[in-house]
């Protein structure tokens, strides 16, 4: 899974910088990429991941009790940014998964095997293509293909997704005693988070990281 940016150029003042999110499911050689048109946030990261889940996931995987999440340590899914872990855990109680995630140590992303499955292939299917507006980027993202078999999915996402949501250190140390389970390698970096009810831990105004 990974986070990425890129330029829609247009005369149009609807269309600038766009947000591709991506989900590869490595063993269908599957990608669903969410391109958002607001503020890339955690809770625009989970979104996406729900929009998998709910598109793809839940269908291919119906008697899934678990799910296990590669991701980079930083960006909007990263390793110490609170809010990810609170919307993530909101995701875990909707939908019943226990969820795992695994973060590549800072400076390692490029291990991510979505760089070299989905994104790259992407990348090639456009280039050189003008990005002129948003149903271009879904097109040509949605129509990436290899001979290896790659199918990939492709939605617009016009939700808001504001700035500024933070979370005490009091709360965080709650939800994290309640809803989370460190792994004891590298706990800062590989987690879980349990599906028990859903929590409201937001809005308040301790912008520290998780340590």
């Amino acid at each position: 899974m990974v986070r990425s940016s890129c330029p829609a150029r247009s005369g149009l003042p609807t269309v600038g910088k766009v947000n591709p999110y991506g989900i590869y499911d490595i063993g269908r050689n599957e990608g669903f990429v969410n391109v958002g048109t607001d503020h890339d946030t955690p809770v625009f990261a989970v979104a996406s991941i729900r929009s998998w889940w709910q598109t793809m996931g839940r269908g291919a995987y119906p008697d899934a009790t678990q799910l296990l999440i590669t991701a980079d340590c930083g960006g909007s899914n990263a390793a110490r940014t609170r809010l990810w872990k609170v919307e993530l855990q909101r995701f875990a109680a909707e939908s019943g998964l226990t969820i795992t995630v695994n973060h590549f140590p800072p400076g390692t992303s490029k291990w991510n095997k979505i760089e070299h499955r989905l994104f790259s292939q992407i990348t090639k299917n456009w280039r050189g293509r003008p990005l002129l507006n948003y149903e271009t980027i879904v097109n040509l993202i949605a129509n990436t293909r290899t001979a290896t078999g790659l199918h990939v999915d492709c939605r617009l996402d016009t939700n808001p997704y504001p700035t500024g949501i933070t979370i005490s250190t009091k709360a965080m140390k709650e939800f994290r005693r309640l809803h989370v389970r460190a792994s004891e390698y590298h706990g800062e970096w590989n987690y879980t988070v349990l599906p028990d009810a859903i929590v409201e831990a937001a809005e308040t105004v301790d912008e520290s990281p998780d340590p």
